[in-house]
């Protein structure tokens, strides 16, 4: 790991002047704090997305770590909803969800004279479905901790040595990752997916899923804190919160808490 961090800031160094695809996760955090520390703040600046998938908390996170970096921080509207590929939910839903967002990249980065651009992507990405990737390489987005072989584990362990605050922060991708392939990505969905996972959340559940089925909530947290939802009168409290956001039947999942449980269903050998 010390020869991987060693060639990442030398990289860094040698890029002088760079713009971070900021999403305010622990992986794009660490890559900001590290370009900071590289190259200095003034050549360094964070731009994230806003959509209706990314939740107002989640951008208020993201500003405030980048805020306490020193760097400047741009948010890009995007409207990736108001795309049939996108709101169709297919499986390439990232891709097309992406590529809204780098092509915005793309075309600040041509304006305020930034030559590369960095995102968060780690080395267990490359493990799992990710057809966000491919948008990433249309662009020529730069993913270093891919490019020198830098793992979750590894990054966690690096940005609490450098004291980032949450870095263990856990890992939580868009909303619309709650709904399986084929079902339409709609407001109404977002809203109650973002409401039923707040309400686990204030309520201890760290690590946590609320998969849309319909009428039907799905809910996903770690094995050892299922028998948590099932006892009262928290249980209860669970049913009436999520009738009341719209769902009708509510679910556990007893496989337990997994990312990416919506590709399950796909063959990704093809």
């Amino acid at each position: 790991m010390k020869t991987k961090i060693i060639k990442l800031k030398s990289f860094i160094k040698d890029c002088g002047k760079v713009m971070v695809a900021y999403s305010g996760g622990i992986d794009s955090s660490f890559v900001l704090k590290l370009c900071v520390d590289q190259i200095g703040g003034e050549n360094v600046l964070a731009v994230t997305g806003a959509s209706e998938t990314f939740t107002e908390m989640e951008l208020d996170n993201a500003a405030d770590f980048a805020k306490s970096t020193g760097v400047e921080h741009a948010v890009i509207t995007t409207r990736e909803i108001d795309n049939p590929d996108f709101r169709s939910n297919p499986p390439l839903r990232c891709y097309h969800c992406k590529k809204e967002f780098y092509s915005k990249l793309a075309e600040l980065a041509g304006k305020r004279g930034f030559k590369f651009i960095f995102d968060g992507s780690n080395k267990d990405d490359l493990s799992d479905y990710r057809p966000g990737r491919k948008a990433a390489a249309e662009f020529g987005i730069i993913s270093p901790l891919i490019k020198f072989g830098l793992a979750k584990k590894e990054v966690r362990e690096l940005s609490k040595k450098m004291g980032i605050k949450i870095w263990d922060k856990p890992s939580n991708p868009c909303l619309a990752s709650r709904v399986p392939y084929g079902e339409e990505i709609t407001e109404e969905k977002l809203e109650m997916i973002f409401k039923s996972e707040k309400f686990l959340r204030d309520n201890g559940f760290i690590n946590v899923r609320v998969r849309h089925h319909g009428k039907l909530a799905r809910i996903e947290v770690p094995e050892k804190e299922i028998m948590k939802l099932l006892k009262e009168p928290l249980k209860s409290a669970i049913i009436k919160k999520l009738s009341s956001i719209g769902f009708t039947w509510v679910s556990i999942d007893i496989k337990g808490y997994r990312t990416g449980s919506l590709n399950e269903i796909l063959d990704l050998k093809k």
